[in-house]
């Protein structure tokens, strides 16, 4: 199947993705962009009044503005945008992370924002470092809202986040909402009975490439909008050379396909997940 084939998964079709960052729009000139496979042109009339239209006849597409993104659903929705409970709070930054492009399956970066495994090796001096490189047993289950939540994870960071001063264990809580859609809640160097929160919305634009828009979620003292951006782009500057050079560049789901260890727990139930619902796009399907 080449890249740019169409999506027929319905659980993928019906839902809500994000197409652009509400700030790369512009009043004066269309925004070009591609969903599932699709070209989608985004015209502004002014602040509140944007229409997005498939690229290849013109007919509209449901769209709606949250959180700082302009989200589109190619078929009928059935359900609503993802909600972000710590948007409504009032000692949070809210903060786009910037949109990044990458040339992978969008599921591929769904299963690295989970890999706790990587980084002492790749964000090495930020996010770990040796010989602290144990992934810790944590617990994988799915909830009553069918999401995978990943609870009692740790893990030693020299630079948590951009309030850090010095290094300790974070803890962890990961959550895969929908398919291209996952949230990390970890630590807050400064309030450490609160989490700060990281949500990776990832518009699959076609089978093996991605757009990944950050939105970020943190307890605003000690912190400025600015440097919460900068830290999350750094790091994920150096996730993605890593995910381009992954091979095949769409998710395997078959479970013979790729090696499990303990650490990929995570990442086994999210393929055995996905399987479950009948996802496809992006993915290389388990053989009967």
């Amino acid at each position: 199947m080449s890249r740019t084939a169409l999506c027929s998964d319905r659980v993928l079709l019906n839902d809500w993705h994000v197409v652009a960052d509400l700030t790369n729009l512009s009043s004066t000139a269309p925004f070009h962009t591609r969903l599932l496979g699709v070209d989608l042109t985004i015209r502004c009339g002014g602040r509140y009044r944007r229409q997005v239209v498939r690229s290849d006849g013109g007919e509209p597409v449901n769209s709606d503005s949250r959180y700082g993104f302009l989200w589109a659903c190619l078929g009928k929705p059935e359900r609503d945008i993802v909600f972000v409970p710590e948007a409504n709070e009032a000692d949070r930054y809210l903060v786009t992370g910037g949109s990044i492009a990458v040339n992978v399956s969008g599921l591929r970066a769904v299963e690295n924002f989970l890999d706790m495994g990587h980084f002492p090796f790749i964000h090495t001096g930020w996010l770990g470092e040796e010989p602290h490189t144990e992934v810790a047993p944590y617990k994988v289950e799915l909830t009553d809202a069918d999401e995978v939540v990943a609870t009692e994870c740790k893990f030693y960071q020299p630079v948590a986040s951009p309030t850090a001063k010095e290094g300790f264990v974070v803890d962890y809580i990961y959550k895969v909402i929908r398919p291209y859609t996952v949230a990390l809640y970890k630590s807050n160097p400064v309030h450490k009975a609160r989490l700060d929160v990281i949500t990776l919305f990832v518009q699959p634009v076609d089978e093996e490439r991605c757009i990944a828009h950050p939105f970020l979620c943190y307890l605003k003292e000690g912190v400025s909008e600015a440097s919460i951006r900068s830290f999350m782009q750094l790091i994920f500057a150096q996730d993605k050379p890593i995910l381009e050079n992954q091979l095949p560049k769409r998710l395997p789901l078959d479970p013979r396909a790729e090696t499990p260890i303990r650490a990929d727990a995570v990442s086994v139930y999210y393929r055995r997940w996905l399987r479950d619902r009948a996802v496809t796009f992006g993915a290389i399907p388990a053989r009967m």
